[in-house]
């Protein structure tokens, strides 16, 4: 069957509907950055701030969707691109349910943040985990750097595989030269005007 013979069912219960019965408006709070850089670190202690500010949301995190639905793919660029798109898609559902959504992905290409982006539409949020390449080889908390750099993995980001910096992220957090509090703090800052 090809696709000019499905169609899209609307359902009676709407984002408007749910997000009224949420008290909040969904988002797509979207993470980039190295490995090591403190993604899921940060998104984490997001997530528990937001929770004790009763807000429902949910985090994809990128080990945990190559664990599940995306454990067909490698991360040469073309498989990369298809986990970005996946992802984007999945994403779009929780923004619809409601939730505030938060993705921690490398996403190293810019041409993939921006199909994120443009599936996401208006509500989607970029994130950048800014940490110089040293900083995240220090703390390869994953040894990940260190296999890289012997040629154990294959197409690692920032060592065999490029890494393009966002260039107009809504967000940029150090998290060298700042704490995981302060850096919750300046993404809640962001978001007290539209959640």
């Amino acid at each position: 069957m090809s696709i000019e013979n499905i169609t899209w069912h609307d359902a009676s219960v709407t984002r408007e509907l749910r997000a009224n019965l949420l008290s909040q408006k969904s988002k797509l709070l979207w993470f980039t950055g190295l490995s090591g850089s403190g993604k899921s670190t940060v998104a984490n202690a997001l997530d528990i701030r937001l929770n004790e500010m009763d807000k429902a949301t949910y985090l994809l995190d990128g080990d945990n969707i190559r664990l599940g639905i995306n454990s067909d793919l490698g991360f040469s660029i073309q498989d990369r691109n298809e986990n970005i798109r996946r992802i984007s898609e999945i994403g779009k559902l929780f923004v619809d349910s409601g939730l505030i959504t938060i993705a921690c992905f490398i996403s190293p290409l810019k041409v993939n943040r921006e199909m994120a982006r443009k599936i996401i539409a208006d509500d989607f949020i970029e994130i950048f985990v800014d940490c110089p390449l040293e900083e995240c080889e220090k703390r390869d908390p994953k040894n990940l750097y260190k296999k890289a750099r012997l040629g154990e993995i294959k197409d690692f980001t920032g060592i065999s595989s490029p890494y393009e910096k966002p260039e107009n992220p809504e967000i940029v957090v150090n998290t060298k030269e700042k704490t995981v509090d302060q850096c919750v703090d300046q993404i809640l800052d962001y978001l007290k005007v539209g959640i």
